[in-house]
């Protein structure tokens, strides 16, 4: 019996629960530290989890992108467009139904062409999606005039801002749910699995039969449409529309999924250690505030996290 748990300890991959244990460090040293500044006060964790709606939900669409090999740098601009878009539909007096119907729209039609030049014309995602993010803020600043577009729809900024139902934020309603849809695709449908196959092997994935540029087009243009989804949150959390949101999202949202987990390299993915470390870094951002530290400090510390998740999550190659 002894020898058996000795073999299931050293056969222990502790890798790939590193973002869970340091989630769990940071929030014990933060709760002792800053007990005074009240960091596990109920205000301040829902803070938090509002703060990190965004990128999680961006984050959720980006572990598919990831875990098929590619990349999407174009997520903060698209959300931007969206906040736009979204609230010029609604000024003009075509209803919130119609706002949120374009907003959603207009991710979804960048997502799609990001996907049609990387499957159809052969340009790598990094270049494409590169090239869209000065686009897509471009058109941004171009159809608002740099001014924001207010949004007056209480029912708007309850759904997709401000409210709470039951106390728990709406933020995080949105968050829950778009996690669990994405953690249950990726792990339990069929598509979740070829996402992982095509990211793990492209050439094997398109002998046994997986439409491969299939998959690519679609996490694309999930990417692209959740993106839509995180600048109408913006948008109703600040009550407007601005060509500023998701400017420096992109590098957070990326942080995120590979702290949580999965492979810069394709082939590996997890929803909900995405969640997990766009909470944590979330947390050490709200933490370094209550601290007294500035937004370029933060960013020092969010790189350092980033360069010790790749270290200490990648696996050592067998001899």
């Amino acid at each position: 019996m002894l020898s058996k748990v000795k073999g299931k300890l050293i056969n222990f991959d502790w890798r790939q629960y590193i973002v869970y244990i340091a989630f769990v460090i940071v929030l014990i040293y933060f709760s002792i530290t800053l007990a005074e500044q009240g960091f596990m006060t109920t205000h301040n964790l829902l803070n938090i989890a509002r703060q990190t709606a965004m990128i999680s939900i961006m984050g959720v669409a980006m572990t598919f992108v990831i875990s098929s090999k590619e990349i999407d740098l174009s997520v903060g601009s698209i959300a931007a467009l969206s906040a736009i878009t979204t609230a010029l539909t609604m000024q003009a007096g075509l209803g919130m139904v119609t706002g949120v119907l374009v907003g959603l729209s207009t991710g979804l039609a960048i997502g799609f062409v990001n996907g049609y030049l990387v499957t159809r014309v052969a340009i790598p995602s990094f270049l494409v999606t590169l090239a869209m993010m000065m686009i897509a803020r471009g058109l941004a600043m171009w159809v608002s005039g740099t001014a924001p577009i207010p949004i007056l729809s209480d029912s708007y900024i309850f759904l997709f801002g401000s409210g709470s139902l039951l106390g728990v934020p709406i933020l995080l309603i949105w968050t829950l749910i778009i996690a669990v849809i994405g953690h249950v695709i990726l792990r339990k449908f069929t598509f979740g699995r070829e996402t992982l196959a095509t990211g793990g092997n492209e050439m094997a994935a398109t002998y046994s039969g997986i439409k491969t540029n299939r998959i690519k087009m679609i996490v694309f243009m999930a990417s692209g449409m959740m993106a839509g989804l995180a600048g109408m949150l913006y948008a109703g959390r600040l009550q407007a529309g601005r060509f500023t949101f998701g400017e420096g999202d992109e590098l957070s949202v990326i942080a995120a999924v590979i702290l949580g987990g999965t492979s810069l390299f394709g082939g590996v993915g997890t929803v909900i250690g995405t969640v997990i470390g766009s909470v944590m870094i979330g947390t050490i951002n709200n933490a370094l505030i209550l601290q007294g530290l500035d937004v370029s400090q933060q960013m020092v510390v969010q790189g350092i996290i980033i360069i010790l998740a790749v270290a200490f999550g990648r696996k050592k190659k067998k001899a």
